[in-house]
């Protein structure tokens, strides 16, 4: 029997709890600190605190205040990763003038602004921006600030990892609404694998803070399920360590160093290891 959709995310208590790990953090950040290389490629510690920034602004200036600045020359999935990757190469460069202190002190401001913002809106009506990486052509505000909630989160995970201090985002509160988020990507990544109807595939990320969740072959297409059934007959499974999984869904380590436990049909479990969750 085919289980119903998953229910709505609710984040929107834990972006104030975010913001407070995250300049409690670089408040203690050593001069030597903010050069630290990361995980998002050519950035230190410094370039992403600013790139996180730079999300807030841009989300109040062009939600809250409907100032756009520049279109993509294209819209379709290409097109927008390029663009976003050119104005994120462009403002973090830009903002390697800025102090720390200076970083710490708009982040403070512009993080409050941002949350209050986030609470005005309706979460039944339709974003302005969709959820690609999932496939959503259109979605509702409660996924696009799910959405956000997890780019806030693996963005300050990636400083974290940089300065050996990973376990604040890491609990059961904080980091499994991150993983429901990833994993709302997951039939999405399916999407171009066939199976017959009734075949499902299973992620498990070991620990409190983890969970499991399934999707399954309907009609046509993959849905993922609400909730976990046990006993479910598989036909792949991928189990992830909870500090590597996060890293698989967001570009931040190759999936053939995850140590991912594969069982079952190797085809899909590639599959899912090969989501992305974020605009890439």
């Amino acid at each position: 029997m085919t289980m119903p959709l998953p229910v709505p995310l609710d984040v929107l208590p834990l972006f104030p709890v975010l913001d407070h790990e995250l300049l409690t953090l670089m408040r203690s950040l050593g001069h030597a600190d903010w050069q630290r290389p990361t995980l998002a490629r050519q950035w230190t510690v410094k370039d992403v605190a600013a790139h996180l920034l730079d999300g807030n602004l841009r989300t109040l200036s062009m939600l809250r205040d409907g100032h756009y600045g520049e279109a993509p020359e294209a819209v379709d999935y290409a097109g927008i990763v390029t663009f976003l990757n050119r104005l994120n190469g462009e403002w973090v460069r830009t903002a390697r003038r800025l102090s720390p202190a200076v970083l710490i002190e708009l982040l403070a401001q512009s993080g409050a602004e941002y949350t209050a913002y986030l609470h005005t809106l309706d979460p039944w009506a339709t974003a302005a921006f969709s959820v690609a990486w999932a496939g959503e052509a259109e979605s509702k505000n409660w996924f696009h600030i799910a959405r956000d909630y997890s780019e806030k989160w693996h963005h300050q995970q990636q400083i974290r990892e940089a300065v050996g201090q990973t376990a604040n985002l890491l609990t059961p509160a904080l980091y499994r609404p991150l993983l429901d988020t990833l994993l709302r990507g997951l039939p999405h990544a399916l999407r171009e694998v066939s199976a017959p109807v009734g075949t499902v595939v299973q992620v498990c990320v070991s620990s409190a803070s983890g969970g499991v969740w399934q999707t399954e072959r309907v009609a046509d297409r993959w849905q993922l399920r609400a909730t976990f059934v046990p006993g479910t007959q598989l036909a792949a499974e991928v189990e992830l360590a909870p500090e590597v999984a996060w890293k698989v869904f967001t570009k931040g380590i190759d999936p053939a160093e995850a140590g991912a436990q594969l069982r079952g049909d190797a085809h899909l479990g590639a599959a899912v290891l090969r989501m992305v969750a974020v605009m890439a």
